[in-house]
């Protein structure tokens, strides 16, 4: 049971790098850092928002509109670290 648990964790931290490396990539774009134009950063920028999508939308349904500003990456960050520090462990405990 405890493997199930550790393979939960290591889900939960790759989705983590995943939104911080898009949230990271998406100030770099803004800031005119990174081109969209470039191949390479067209594609990465294109798979990653392909992967995310499905995670931001629910959050986005829910979320307040509050203009140009997508808060949906913050409440997954958080909806993340909670799963990951608080519920997890606790949840381990429990079954052991």
């Amino acid at each position: 049971m405890l493997t199930i648990f550790k393979i939960i964790a290591l889900f939960l931290d790759v989705a983590f790098m995943i939104l911080l490396i898009h949230v990271i990539m998406s100030w770099l774009i803004n800031f005119n850092v990174l081109n969209l134009r470039q191949p390479l950063v067209a594609s990465i920028w294109d798979g990653l928002t392909r992967l995310l999508e499905p995670i931001y939308r629910p959050i986005r349904r829910y979320m307040p509109n509050t203009g140009g500003l997508d808060l949906a990456p913050l409440v997954a960050f958080l909806i993340i670290i909670i799963l990951r520090d608080i519920i997890l462990p606790d949840l381990a405990r429990a079954m052991i």
